[in-house]
């Protein structure tokens, strides 16, 4: 991995600044990493011995709050790391209009050898301490799961928010990706991966686009490969083949499996489950380095795991024409100029894996509002439904058949308006992007998307008065 993530995701910005007329004074600014909070903390061991864990918490931009970006638990974890990632969070909330600035967090602990009560202990310690420094609130700054955490750490989060925080009113809203039962929202877990899908099928729709790659329009029918079949990768391929995709290959940390004519994904997670690895897998090839995934013949590739995986070194042997970036930052910059270079098409992070902050937003508003999404609706909407239904039979003298009668019956549920309001996010953000793509003949998707970022940031500094 490059020495320094924030500055690639720079490159990519700076790129982009050369297109636009805002001043370089404002392009400084948003370029800029307002703040990080670097802290170190003691935690007890289950054996009682003492570990001091480092964490970080990087804001951004404060040009919308309050900020918002995910918490990962890696070993890995460095203030480059969570600076890039917080910029990239910021871009991404531009992009799909959620009024957030950009944030990210991460702390240093390997959550797949560490105990339930170890976490939960440095959960509640690092919660603490952005407490302590106001790094976390309902109207400052929410995080959100990511890599190494879910809707488990989430709960301890807000649980520890509700005890020590300063608002209690509205505690529900300090952090995003909780479980149902502590006030999540329906189909946060799989949006992430469901939003990359849509991205895709947008960009699928228009045979302008589609044709010069050789490839028809529609998600039907087009081989993808999933490298990293984690909480993103999994939900991007399930989703996948509900739209009749084809999943040909997929990923995890310990190995691969490539098969031509699709693989089913729900039996190659049972098969790892029960034998701890993909090795074996009927009628597949196994693959065991798992970076070679990315160089196996396909249409589409939605790598869904870290940063920088695809490189300088490995994007000239890639075979697929799209590239769907459903984890943050896959495609490093020389990689991203051989791959235009080469026409292959690629969906940017900050467009096509902003499905999780679109509904975490969804989320952070049920907690403002104290109320469900259905609840105000649901019964008055199937009132409505049941006097159309009556109005129809009076009119034509017939009765709807019964199977008919049920669909037109159903009122929405929260995962109804969840879903619907992402694809319709997904929609109106995808022609912003590719409007300025075509119109301007910029040089890719991503230089639009950043174009677009840039130039909604920097009104939002307008008519807040910072710049005159």
């Amino acid at each position: 991995m490059p020495s320094n993530f924030f500055d690639d995701v720079n490159q990519y910005f700076d790129a982009a600044c050369r297109h636009t007329e805002v001043s370089p004074d404002i392009l400084g600014q948003i370029r800029a990493c307002n703040g990080v909070y670097r802290l170190r903390f003691p935690v007890r061991r289950d054996d009682d011995t003492i570990v001091v864990i480092e964490g970080y918490r990087a804001e951004h931009s404060h040009h919308r709050l309050p900020t918002k970006g995910g918490i990962r638990y890696s070993l890995d974890v460095s203030q480059s790391e969570v600076m890039a990632l917080s910029a990239l969070m910021t871009y991404k909330c531009a992009v799909v209009d959620v009024p957030f600035g950009g944030a990210k967090g991460g702390v240093c602990v390997d959550p797949r050898n560490e105990s339930a009560s170890f976490l939960e202990r440095v959960t509640r310690r690092y919660t603490s301490e952005l407490i302590r420094k106001r790094f976390i609130g309902p109207d400052v700054d929410v995080p959100a799961p990511d890599v190494g955490t879910g809707e488990r750490e989430m709960g301890w989060i807000y649980d520890t928010y509700k005890i020590l925080g300063p608002d209690t009113l509205n505690a529900l809203a300090c952090v995003t990706g909780k479980a149902t039962n502590v006030h999540g929202v329906s189909g946060r877990r799989e949006a992430t991966g469901l939003g990359a899908v849509i991205a895709l099928e947008h960009f699928l729709s228009e045979e302008e686009d589609v044709k010069p790659l050789g490839l028809e329009t529609g998600l039907a029918g087009k081989r993808i490969i999933v490298p990293g079949l984690g909480k993103v990768g999994l939900h991007a391929a399930l989703s996948a083949i509900e739209r009749d995709a084809v999943i040909v290959g997929v990923s995890v940390s310990d190995g691969a499996l490539y098969d031509e004519g699709g693989l089913d994904v729900e039996a190659v997670l049972l098969h790892r489950a029960e034998t701890g690895s993909l090795r074996g897998f009927p009628d597949a090839r196994y693959l065991a380095n798992p970076d070679a995934i990315l160089e196996e013949p396909c249409d589409v590739l939605i790598p869904s795991a870290l940063e920088h995986q695809i490189t300088a070194e490995n994007a000239p042997k890639l075979q697929a024409k799209v590239i769907v970036e459903a984890a943050n930052g896959p495609v490093d910059p020389q990689a991203d100029a051989i791959l235009r270079e080469a026409g292959t098409v690629v969906l940017p992070d900050i467009y096509a894996n902003a499905g999780g902050v679109v509904v975490s937003y969804f989320e952070w508003i049920k907690n403002l509002s104290h109320v469900s999404f259905e609840r105000m609706t649901r019964r008055y909407q199937q009132i409505s439904n049941n006097r159309i239904l009556d109005a129809i039979s009076r009119l034509t003298g017939k009765s709807v058949p019964p199977e008919d009668a049920a669909l037109l019956l159903q009122a929405p549920n929260e995962i109804d308006f969840v879903r619907t309001a992402l694809e319709n996010t997904m929609a109106i953000s995808y022609e912003k992007i590719r409007e300025p793509w075509k119109r301007r003949s910029l040089p890719d998707l991503r230089t639009a998307a950043y174009l677009s970022a840039i130039e909604s940031v920097a009104s939002s500094y307008a008519l807040d008065g910072i710049f005159p």
